[in-house]
């Protein structure tokens, strides 16, 4: 429990705020207790494949971009992603000033969900980009010696001897959704998706200074302590989208959405430091197999966001769903293994 240690803390710290908070607004008490409870746990469902990726990326990391990720990183991820970036996309898109948005989110919530929900499309377009190339580096790195799905997996890692393939699907997926998206957002979604993209790649470009040419950006980037950190923050923020507008589903009190998120990610993050501690990816062979299909769904979803609501239970289920079956699967790859030779 010494690495849940000061998520436990936060997480005292967060409920006795979202009482106090209720307990003087018509929130009430048990309500805001209960109400981001909810959210943390909504938070973590959402982000626990998140934490199997930042694992794999943290082990390679020194002791010092590991403190810098738990303490900095988890300032930008809780206030920068979860309070900040929303209250920036409101201000952007109606063209109001910061603390008139905070005054609206405050005392017109309603209207600050409005405006938030509307600019979805191009939030989703964004983090969805960014985590289809996470994705399909993955698939398409040849250089694996585990596939979980056998063959047919084999066959698509082998595709990455094509130069830039990952960049080539991502864009054709990006520029498909004009078929389908309304005029009003579709040069948002466009602009947006290809931000996510350029991102994506600039990571990676900085990666590839501290690592070999063609190398995907999750492995390239473990060479480099500053491109790990910022590859870990983009792709904190690319998951936490969707936990941000989904939070608005179950309450429009952004006081109470900030600290059941707050919550959420610091177990995330704990999660993250657990996993590296105990070895388990190595133990669980397929567990990253598992986080990046997770990752790969997640990122169909949000584009698909971009047309139509998908609700945020589905998308947690199905996270859920790929870390169990990937868990099955590394649980019976281990008993093989351990097996006596039963050849003559």
């Amino acid at each position: 429990m010494r690495d849940f240690r000061i998520s436990f803390l936060v997480s005292a710290i967060c409920l006795i705020a979202a009482g106090v908070w209720g307990y003087q607004t018509e929130v009430g008490l048990a309500t805001a207790l209960w109400l981001t409870i909810v959210l943390a746990v909504l938070e973590v469902s959402l982000s626990f494949d998140n934490a199997v990726v930042n694992a794999g990326v943290l082990k390679d990391m020194n002791a010092y971009w590991r403190r810098l990720f738990l303490t900095v990183g988890i300032l930008i991820a809780v206030f920068g992603m979860r309070l900040v970036f929303p209250i920036v996309i409101v201000a952007v898109a109606t063209g109001l000033g910061v603390w008139p948005v905070v005054d609206m989110a405050l005392n017109n919530p309603d209207e600050y969900s409005a405006v938030l929900g509307h600019a979805y499309p191009a939030i989703a377009a964004f983090g969805g980009m960014f985590l289809l190339l996470v994705f399909l580096n993955f698939l398409f790195n040849d250089k694996r010696q585990l596939y979980w799905l056998g063959s047919s997996e084999r066959w698509l890692a082998s595709l990455g001897r094509i130069e830039s393939v990952a960049v080539l699907v991502s864009l054709v997926t990006l520029f498909g959704t004009r078929w389908f998206l309304p005029d009003v957002v579709e040069d948002d979604v466009l602009v947006a998706g290809l931000a996510g993209v350029i991102l994506y790649i600039g990571v990676d470009a900085l990666g590839s200074l501290f690592g070999e040419p063609g190398e995907a950006v999750a492995s390239g980037v473990k060479r480099s302590g500053l491109a790990a950190f910022m590859y870990l923050e983009v792709l904190d923020a690319s998951f936490s989208f969707d936990g941000v507008i989904g939070a608005f589903a179950i309450t429009r009190d952004v006081v109470i959405i900030m600290l059941g998120l707050a919550i959420g990610a610091m177990f995330v993050r704990s999660m993250t430091v657990y996993l590296v501690n105990k070895g388990t990816l190595d133990e669980y062979v397929f567990l990253e197999h598992g986080a990046h299909y997770a990752i790969g769904m997640l990122a169909v979803i949000m584009i698909a966001g971009t047309v139509v609501h998908v609700p945020e239970v589905v998308t947690g289920l199905l996270g859920i769903a790929f870390i169990g079956a990937s868990v099955w699967s590394s649980i019976r790859y281990n008993k093989r293994q351990q097996a006596p030779d039963s050849r003559p």
